[in-house]
């Protein structure tokens, strides 16, 4: 009985780190109809600000707490301001990938600022511990239960019992109605990403106390955590985020007991999916939740478009086919392979995002199985790689459609959060599955591909093989957006409920989209995948999945020649200019927010 007892205690006591990130996504979620992608990044740079009060400056811990508190608040203040109050009156899609550059923007900086390296956190609680049976409550268990109660408790006074409390609940309850009461919604929006900043910090200090490491990169797991408690408990409802990330804490530690501290991050992943497929309103929240929100279109803007002649597109075609590997060397057509294929992957989401207006922050994974199915197949079933690309493409494609299919109906930040989570159930499975992928080591010495017994090794042959088949991607996504099928979608994009009542079987070609998007990104991995000539999971983060979609963003959503150009701008200026490249990720955090606040049309609208 013990035995069954040590997880549930190890799970409540997590789970209080879990309900104060759930709570504040969901305070944020009810006042300001918005999924703040940016919380996990907040949570991790409290925990970073926490190390440094306490392990370099040496301050108290009461005194290092209220320190983040306040810096987490004050950031808060600042990503409602920057981020979220100018885009007020744009689609909603805008502030949400506005709050995904942000949580790039937040990631990089707390590198830059306290290094990548995991830091020791240090040990500012007595270490006394009580034995009860055999399981161990410690000062520090009772000390997190205690800072988490006292949190939960001054949020309760304050909604129930201040004035500012009250206006808080009724702004989340009906926005409208407080507007008409006088009630200052924009200032409660600031007042409730301060409140929900400050509880990620603390959440933040008591992972790092607990576990006593913390590094700058922690956010995402603990992003994805407070989406699924507060999923779980309904996303918007307090006491629900609460009830959430306890039970998400009990149901992480027993699966981490019985099958290893590898799974911690799928389980939460899974919770997660399963939640959104099976309740999305959680156990607290409304049962039609996700259904009733749709997230119609993308965020065109108007703006003077490009005009190329015949002429000058010829003269474009020519120099990428025929000029530039002529004269170009070695290492400059290696950088322009790798463009080359990110311009495939960022092909694949311009058909899904831009097109079918389906926004995908997983696309990552189809990458990821792509890449990994070629390489498994060509190293170790002596596959020839002009079979294992389409059969790379093709496992994408029946994954994503197995994976969306449970989810299609779908609408809003729900949507989004379910392919973020698909995205990383993919990796996580990689990392997982080591008698397959052979999991954190990764694969190597993964043979060259071979198009009909010519082998290609040169940088040149790499590069035309790319150019290549990024030609055949333009080619095929370009005549399926001028098609019924690109029309269908469309209608899609820019009225769901319209094109439902018109006729249109909304699932089947959401489905198809995601299908087809997957394909093409799964070429592009296979492609990676003998490039590279190894393969390892964190090559298949998040960060790849935001690296498509600004992409996409920067040449115009649905625009192909845009897309083209963004990947020459993203992948291929950072490579060839070294010294800008540890601060990569944060140009493409900083371009992204720039673009939807003021070109949310995308820099080339090609006509």
């Amino acid at each position: 009985m013990t035995s069954l007892l040590d997880p549930l205690v190890t799970g409540l006591i997590n789970g209080n780190a879990y309900a104060l990130i759930a709570l504040g996504l969901s305070l944020i979620f009810g006042v300001a109809d918005l999924v703040n992608f940016a919380h996990g990044s907040v949570f991790a740079f409290g925990a970073m600000l926490g190390w440094y009060f306490a392990a370099v400056l040496h301050w108290p811990l009461p005194v290092a707490m209220l320190g983040v508190i306040v810096c987490t608040a004050l950031l808060g203040v600042v990503i409602e301001r920057v981020a979220v109050r100018p885009l007020a009156r744009a689609p909603r899609i805008a502030p949400l990938l506005s709050t995904v550059a942000v949580a790039l923007i937040l990631d990089r900086a707390s590198q830059l600022i306290f290094t990548p390296e995991t830091q020791l956190f240090p040990n500012l609680l007595p270490r006394a511990a009580w034995q009860l049976g055999d399981i161990r409550i410690s000062v520090t268990d009772l000390a997190m239960l205690g800072v988490t109660l006292t949190s939960l408790l001054l949020l309760w006074f304050f909604l129930a019992h201040t004035r500012l409390g009250r206006a808080l609940r009724a702004t989340a309850q009906d926005r409208d109605a407080a507007l008409q009461m006088g009630v200052n919604a924009g200032g409660l929006e600031a007042l409730a990403f301060a409140i929900s900043s400050a509880l990620a910090g603390i959440g933040g200090v008591l992972v790092g106390m607990y576990y006593r490491n913390v590094d700058p990169s922690m956010g995402f797991a603990a992003g994805i955590e407070g989406f699924a408690a507060a999923t779980l408990g309904g996303l918007g409802n307090l006491p629900g985020a609460v009830v959430g990330g306890l039970l998400l804490g009990v149901i992480e530690s027993y699966g981490v007991t019985w099958f290893g501290g590898s799974t911690r991050g799928m389980i939460a992943f899974g919770v997660l999916v399963l939640v959104l497929w099976l309740r999305p309103g959680g156990l607290f929240g409304s049962p039609n939740a996700g259904f009733t929100e749709p997230m119609t279109g993308t965020f065109f803007g108007r703006g003077r478009p490009v005009t190329l002649k015949r002429w000058q597109l010829a003269a474009i075609v020519a120099f990428a086919f025929v000029v530039l590997p002529l004269v170009a060397n070695a290492y400059v057509l290696r950088v322009a392979t790798i463009v080359a294929i990110f311009a495939i992957l960022g092909v694949s989401l311009t058909l899904v995002a831009g097109t079918a207006g389906l926004m995908s922050i997983g696309q990552a994974g189809f990458f990821a199985i792509g890449a990994y199915t070629s390489a498994l197949l060509v190293k170790y079933q002596a596959w020839p790689f002009w079979l294992a690309l389409p059969a790379a493409g093709l496992l994408s494609a029946i994954c994503a459609a197995v994976l969306i299919s449970p989810v299609l109906k779908l609408r809003g930040h729900y949507a989004a959060i379910v392919t973020l989570g698909l995205g990383a159930i993919v990796t996580a499975a990689i990392l997982n599955l080591p008698s397959i992928t052979n999991g954190p080591l990764g694969v190597t010495a993964i043979p060259p591909p071979s198009v009909f017994s010519f082998v290609i090794v040169t940088p040149r042959d790499y590069y035309w093989l790319a150019m290549a088949l990024l030609a055949i991607a333009i080619v095929v996504v370009s005549a399926l957006q001028r098609s019924h099928l690109g029309r269908a979608w469309r209608a899609i994009r820019e009225d769901e409920v319209a094109a439902q009542a018109s006729g249109v079987t909304v699932a089947s070609y959401k489905s198809l989209a995601f299908a087809i998007g997957a394909f093409v990104a799964g070429v592009a991995g296979s492609l990676l995948a003998h490039q590279y000539m190894y393969l390892n999971p964190e090559i298949f983060g998040v960060d790849i999945s935001v690296l498509a979609l600004t992409m996409v963003v920067l040449g115009g959503m649905s625009n192909i020649a845009g897309t083209i150009l963004g990947a020459i701008v993203l992948v291929g200026g950072p490579e060839l200019f070294r010294p800008l490249h540890d601060v990569r990720i944060l140009a493409y955090g900083l371009l992204l927010l720039l673009l939807i606040r003021y070109r949310p049309q995308g820099l080339w609208i090609y006509r």
